[in-house]
């Protein structure tokens, strides 16, 4: 697995496997068709060029393709934070070692290259998978942030907020690393 950025080249492969409507249950915005794929790359796209994300696609080595995409978002560097999140990826590559290697290259490059003292993650309180893959990782449940989006449908939710801090990154690290020689 590789990231790279995110581009509209991305397209035709997170379409083939990013257009399944259980991806995007817990997620506020719904990517259902080809053009709402689009309108999500284009967005990440405009936030990179404010300064506020920086998105990628996440890529499998043997294939080539794109298999789902992460970011980080909310970038905040006068107060050393950001949050990594709009991570999703192909069914057929959840509850594999994807996710933690992303993170891992994520997490590294963010308090061993930018120098972050603080890295937010976010999931709808309703989310166990996600949750338990944040858990899983290593971050650390703060609590949760009640009536806090709005979503497509209509629903209204609370959002479970999740973080790792430098102090944490050491051993957590070598937890993530271990996980992946196994």
């Amino acid at each position: 697995m590789r990231l790279e950025p995110l581009a509209l080249s991305h397209l035709d492969d997170l379409c083939a496997v990013g257009l399944d409507p259980e991806l995007w249950r817990w997620i506020p915005n719904q990517v259902t068709t080809r053009e709402d794929m689009r309108g999500y790359i284009e967005t990440a796209l405009r936030e990179q060029k404010a300064g506020v994300s920086l998105p990628f696609a996440v890529v499998h080595l043997e294939s080539g393709r794109a298999i789902g995409s992460t970011r980080y978002g909310n970038v905040n560097l006068p107060n050393r934070r950001a949050e990594i999140g709009w991570t999703w990826y192909g069914r057929h590559y959840q509850r594999s070692a994807v996710n933690t290697e992303c993170k891992l290259l994520l997490l590294t490059h963010a308090f061993e290259t930018l120098g972050l003292i603080r890295v937010e993650f976010k999931t709808d309180a309703l989310n166990e998978k996600s949750r338990n893959a944040l858990a899983r990782i290593g971050a650390t449940q703060e609590g949760i942030f009640r009536n806090h989006l709005i979503c497509h449908s209509g629903r209204i939710r609370d959002t479970v907020y999740f973080s790792i801090l430098d102090t944490e990154w050491p051993e957590k690290k070598r937890a993530l690393e271990a996980r992946l020689e196994h």
